[in-house]
């Protein structure tokens, strides 16, 4: 006899200490509340909406994220996900961030290893060619409630060269960055239920963090989360 299944609806809130996007600071040393919602399907599909903004400034956003993304299970170790991405950064443009749209492919080994590549294309003056990303994820449970996180990935430079104004774009300050940039971090984690608490170290090359004194950004990224 055949059972129903239904639409998974999840969602998370969350308060961090600053915003980071493969090793770029998106904003300064101050709380980001943020907020995420996710359906998921019977069929394997699933779809993620997500946005966050300064707690002083709840009605502006800074980061906007949708995902749209398909699951398959290989073995009962592995997963592969394809997935589509859309990042807007409203107003945050000063700091390099981009607009951009991603295609992604990832496989995760029991819910311990993440690997994926994607595929960037910058909107704006800068999108005209596509760019690459690798990244390699870790997530390992350790002792009572606590677990161990630490990543890595390399990318082409998504930084952007141009921002908008009115009436077409100007150049920011420096050079457009060309080339590859390097990035990841490491963390601990706690969880109890839907709660969870994450303090991660951010690392990435000279050259991203050379715009972390200009946000006042620090390289310690503290969140505590609820889900629902």
């Amino acid at each position: 006899m055949l059972h129903a299944q239904s639409t998974t609806f999840s969602s998370t809130v969350a308060l961090s200490s600053q915003l980071f996007d493969r090793g770029q600071a998106i904003t300064g040393h101050t709380p980001i509340l943020q907020g995420a919602a996710a359906w998921t399907f019977p069929t394997g599909w699933s779809l993620g909406v997500s946005a966050g903004a300064a707690a002083h400034s709840p009605g502006r956003l800074v980061e906007a994220l949708a995902q749209l993304s398909r699951h398959w299970s290989l073995s009962s170790d592995w997963q592969l996900q394809a997935s589509l991405l859309y990042y807007r950064y409203p107003g945050t443009t000063r700091y390099g961030a981009s607009d951009r749209i991603e295609t992604g492919l990832g496989g995760t080994y029991r819910d311990v290893l993440t690997v994926g590549l994607s595929a960037i294309y910058v909107l704006g003056p800068d999108g005209h060619r596509p760019r690459g990303a690798a990244d390699v994820n870790l997530h390992w449970p350790l002792a009572g409630r606590f677990s161990f996180s630490a990543g890595t990935g390399v990318a082409q430079s998504l930084g952007a060269s141009y921002r908008p104004r009115r009436y077409g774009y100007w150049r920011t300050r420096g050079q457009a960055r060309t080339g590859l940039t390097h990035y990841g971090h490491v963390g601990l984690l706690w969880g109890d239920g839907p709660w969870r608490i994450e303090l991660d170290r951010i690392f990435a090359d000279p050259a991203t963090r050379r715009q972390w004194s200009y946000q006042d950004a620090s390289p310690w990224v503290a969140t505590v989360s609820r889900s629902f």
